[in-house]
C-alpha cells in the first residue's frame, strides 16, 4: 500500500532532487515538465547562498531542511508554509529572473511567527525589506523599492511598507527591523513596540518619513 500511494503522489512530478551543503538541504519538486532548468537551478543556488544567511542573522533555531514546489496549478507567485515553499510555474515562465522570490519566500520560514503574532503587513513589510538587504540580484529581477507618494500607508505591506523600514533603519534606529522581528517571533509585539525601541509611535514615525522620505540611500543587489 505504501508504495502504491507513493506512485499516485509521485506521478504528477516532472523533476525531483535533493542537495545538501554545509548543514543545510533542499528537496526540489517541479510539477511542470516545461520547467526551465536554468531558471529550477537559479532557485536552487539563490536558496543555498542566502537562506543560511537569514538564519543565522535572524533565527537560528529555524529548519535546516526546506522544500520547494514548483505547481502549474498554482496561480498566484509563491508562499510558504511550514517548511515548504510553492512556487508558480507560471510566474517563473513569465519571470524568470526573478530569483530572490527565494529570498521573500524563505524570510517567511525564518520568521514563523505563527498565528496572531502581528499585522500581516508588517510580516510581509518585513520579508521585503529583508529581499531589499540580503537579496543576490534585484537588479536583474527588475525589482525596486517604489517612490514616495502622499496616498501611502505604512499598512500597504510588502515594497511599500519595506522602503519605509529602509529609511527607519538608515534614520532611526539601526537593527530596528530584527528587533521588532524577534519580538513577533515570541509573540511580545504590541503597537507600543514602536515607541518602546524608538521613543514614537508607528504614526509619528511614518510623519518623519513622509516629510523627508528621500533621506534614503538605497542599493541594489545586483549579479
Amino acid at each position: 500500500m505504501e508504495k502504491e500511494l507513493r506512485t499516485a503522489f509521485t506521478k504528477n512530478w516532472s523533476f525531483y532532487s535533493q542537495d545538501k551543503k554545509k548543514g543545510y538541504s533542499l528537496t526540489f519538486i517541479s510539477k511542470d515538465p516545461n520547467l526551465d532548468p536554468k531558471v529550477r537551478q537559479n532557485l536552487i543556488d539563490t536558496y543555498f547562498e542566502i537562506y543560511p544567511t537569514l538564519v543565522k542573522t535572524f533565527n537560528n533555531k529555524s529548519t535546516h531542511n526546506v522544500l520547494f514546489v514548483v505547481d502549474t496549478a498554482y496561480k498566484a507567485v509563491a508562499e510558504a508554509s511550514g517548511n515548504r515553499i510553492l512556487f508558480s510555474a507560471g510566474y517563473m515562465k513569465a519571470h524568470p529572473t526573478d530569483i530572490d522570490v527565494v529570498t521573500h519566500e524563505t524570510m517567511h520560514i525564518v520568521q514563523g511567527y505563527g498565528y496572531s503574532a502581528g499585522p500581516v503587513w508588517l510580516t510581509e513589510g518585513i520579508a521585503d525589506y529583508v529581499r531589499y538587504k540580503y537579496g543576490v540580484d534585484n537588479v536583474g529581477s527588475k525589482w525596486s523599492l517604489p517612490a514616495f507618494n502622499e496616498k501611502q500607508s505604512y499598512k500597504n505591506s510588502y515594497r511599500i511598507t519595506a522602503r519605509f523600514f529602509a529609511w527607519l533603519e538608515q534614520n532611526v534606529k539601526e537593527g530596528l527591523i530584527a528587533q521588532l522581528d524577534s519580538q513577533l517571533r515570541a509573540h511580545k509585539y504590541t503597537e507600543e513596540s514602536w515607541v518602546e525601541l524608538t521613543g514614537k509611535n508607528i504614526d509619528q514615525l511614518w510623519g518623519d518619513y513622509s516629510k523627508n522620505p528621500d533621506q534614503l540611500a538605497l542599493k541594489y543587489s545586483s549579479k
